[in-house]
């Protein structure tokens, strides 16, 4: 039987500003099971980034988790000090950053940003550390890791820079890995390397990994389960497939819309009128309504609940899409 490794309930992440109060994470709940990989897509201020920080409590000021629990293998990490957090960050779970330029700090050598996790996370020998790092850079594929060990960041390209970020990440062993926007920076060739890397990396020690991004083309590859994200609230949830195949959500059936596909008979792609509201002054009812083409009075007055599609696929919308498979 499958275990959950991580499980969030009704999490809520709001900043506190002079302009007023952005609900970046609204009531949000969501689970990882064991070996699993969960992506988190949606557009940018969606509230993907703030999900996956806070699931490691890495939010500051004026930003503040509100209320939740975020329960890591039955124990809830809202309850545990800053010292008792800095024990499992890393080891138990870690974060692979969003820009491989600016992840690295460009004083230290490669092998000393590794065995700083190493020494943090493990009790092993300076010797068995130098080895573990040699192994690690072998097993993120970069060649001749023995003296990619005494380089610095700037000698290493966007992609290799990404590859030794995935190497401390992995470093001690972490059961749980969050990944926010890994192969923004990259161009595609290296990022379709990158995910691959990532994926078996995941899959072949049965580690889980929470993807987030705004590429729902990508994780439709990889993912096991995905979240779709709007205004701080997941609007849609389910295994990608009938995530993809069946979206039931305007706002998922738009962004599936906009991808570009060879078979398609079309000239142009398909897209999503208007933006993202401000996040400061978020409109009533359902926040995509002021987008979406089958909204109707009440969704704009009334915010929709969550409809089980089947078991495992839910969605939060009034007039969600029922349609079958093609």
């Amino acid at each position: 039987m499958t275990k959950k490794l991580l499980e969030v309930k009704n999490l809520r992440t709001y900043f506190h500003t002079f302009k007023g109060t952005v609900k970046a994470v609204d009531d949000v709940s969501f689970w990882v099971d064991e070996g699993e990989i969960l992506a988190i897509v949606g557009e940018s201020g969606g509230g993907k980034s703030v999900t996956g920080f806070s699931v490691i409590r890495l939010i500051e000021e004026p930003g503040r988790i509100e209320s939740g629990e975020i329960l890591f293998e039955g124990k809830d990490l809202m309850g545990l000090s800053e010292s008792q957090m800095n024990r499992v960050r890393g080891k138990d779970i870690s974060m692979i950053f969003q820009d491989p330029m600016t992840s690295l700090n460009p004083v230290y050598t490669i092998g000393q940003q590794i065995e700083e996790t190493l020494i943090l996370h493990t009790d092993l020998s300076p010797k068995e550390r130098k080895a573990a790092s040699i192994e690690l850079l072998r097993s993120v594929g970069i060649s001749n890791p023995e003296s990619r060990l005494k380089a610095y960041p700037h000698q290493f390209s966007g992609g290799m820079r990404q590859r030794v970020i995935i190497a401390i990440a992995l470093a001690a062993d972490p059961k749980l890995i969050i990944a926010d926007e890994p192969t923004t920076a990259l161009d595609v060739t290296i990022q379709a390397q990158i995910l691959r890397l990532m994926a078996e990396l995941v899959r072949g020690k049965g580690r889980s990994l929470i993807l987030v991004t705004h590429d729902l083309a990508v994780v439709s590859e990889m993912a096991d389960r995905i979240n779709v994200m709007y205004c701080g609230k997941v609007v849609e949830s389910g295994p990608t497939r009938d995530v993809i195949d069946r979206s039931a959500h305007p706002y998922t059936k738009g962004l599936i819309g906009s991808i570009p596909d060879l078979e398609r008979d079309k000239n142009r792609l398909e897209t999503i009128k208007g933006i993202v509201p401000n996040m400061f002054d978020l409109p009533k009812g359902c926040k995509f309504a002021p987008r979406c083409t089958r909204a109707k009075e009440i969704c704009h007055v009334q915010e929709p609940e969550v409809i089980n599609m089947s078991q495992s696929h839910q969605v939060a919308c009034h007039f969600p899409f029922r349609e079958e498979v093609l």
